[in-house]
Formats: C-alpha cells, sequence, structure tokens
C-alpha cells in the first residue's frame, strides 16, 4: 500500500506542530514495505546533496558517499528533553545488534540548533552515547541547506529558566545508501530493530 509521507511528520504539538508542517513541502512516495525495507521506503531512492561540516578539531566532515558505508543521520539538538536522547539511545543498539559490520556504519547527529550547539557541544553530546558517533553543527546557511533537502522543519517555543527556549523539529531517522540515495526514514516511536535489520540488508 502506497501512500504519500511527509519527511516533516514529527513530534510536534497544537499550533507549533501546524506551523511546522506547514513549513516543510518536501514529500515523498513511500511504502511500508518497497523494497523488502523494514522502515518507510523512500519509492524511489531520492539522490540526496553532500554537505560539509567544521569538526571541533578542524578538520572537515562530508555527508558524500562512501563505498559500502552507508549513512544514517538524525536532526536534533543538545538540549531535547526527550526525542534526541531516545533516538541516540536506539542508534547504540543498533550498533550492538550489528556487532562488527557496525564500523561501516556512519551515524551522523546533526544540531538544528546551531546557535548554542557548537561543533564541541554537537560532538561531545553525540560520543557521549557511543565514541563512533558523528556530532556536527554547521552555519546558518549549510544547516538551512541541509534541513530543506531533507525536509526537515524547525519551530522554536519558550522553554524555563533553566533550559532556554526549546526547539520542536522533524523527529524521523534518516538511511541514505553507499551510492547517496536517500532509501528509507523511520518515524519516532520505530523500533530499533528495523533500523538495524535494514542496515544489516545494505551491508
Amino acid at each position: 500500500m502506497r501512500r504519500r509521507v511527509s519527511l516533516a511528520t514529527v513530534h510536534l504539538t497544537g499550533v507549533v506542530r501546524q506551523r511546522v508542517l506547514l513549513a516543510s513541502t518536501v514529500l515523498f512516495t513511500a511504502c511500508d514495505l518497497a523494497g523488502g525495507f523494514k522502515g518507510m521506503a523512500v519509492d524511489p531512492p531520492r539522490d540526496m546533496p553532500s554537505f560539509a561540516f567544521t569538526r571541533a578539531d578542524g578538520t572537515r566532515f562530508t555527508t558524500s558517499p562512501e563505498p559500502g558505508r552507508p549513512l544514517v543521520l538524525f536532526f536534533g539538538y543538545t538540549h531535547c528533553p526527550d526525542v534526541c536522547p531516545t533516538t541516540l539511545a536506539d542508534w547504540k543498539r543498533v550498533r550492538a545488534k550489528l556487532g562488527d559490520e557496525a564500523t561501516a556504519v556512519r551515524f551522523v547527529f546533526v544540531t538544528v540548533d546551531p546557535e548554542r550547539d557548537t561543533p564541541a557541544v554537537a560532538e561531545r553530546y553525540a560520543r557521549m552515547y557511543d565514541s563512533a558517533f558523528e556530532g556536527v553543527s554547521g552555519d546558518a546557511i549549510t544547516t538551512s541547506r541541509i534541513m530543506d533537502a531533507f525536509g526537515v522543519a524547525t519551530a522554536r517555543e519558550a522553554g524555563t529558566n533553566a533550559t532556554g527556549y526549546l526547539v520542536s523539529h522533524s523527529s524521523q531517522v534518516f538511511l541514505v545508501d553507499s551510492h547517496g540515495k536517500l532509501v528509507a526514514l523511520y518515524p519516532f516511536g520505530t523500533g530499533w530493530d528495523a533500523l538495524a535489520a535494514d542496515l544489516a540488508r545494505l551491508l
């Protein structure tokens, strides 16, 4: 059964949710089981542009395709109270399930809050869950472009004195194969084992 899936189907509520959903117009035709994927398969797979980030140590990280190395991306921020820590904890389970094969997978956390999340902060946050995870932060232009490419939407909300503002954001995990094609996505709440199974299939 085919259906239209918005890449901004997210962990959002109320008026903020409506505003963020309207901000995202990137739609993909997806099928739950197309091509044998456990996640939401993107049908047809979509060529994704590459983006470059500067790590905290000054080295360059790029999302460009690497032979035999699929890319898993998630867009969040380090002050996130729920979706982000849950997602990265699930990634850790995925790596454990894959065993030695996990070294071929690039897990990348992209901050949607570069104003607070410097490259050092984003990196430290991602590696708090697993030393193999990449946490990257780009300038405003790079952040906007990669969010647009993946159909990610955000909306700033008032927070507490302790947290400052909060950011409602798209909460899918994206799977890009080693040819640079977006092949599947995983809405928040999808079991981590679905991503593990799909990665095992690609490796």
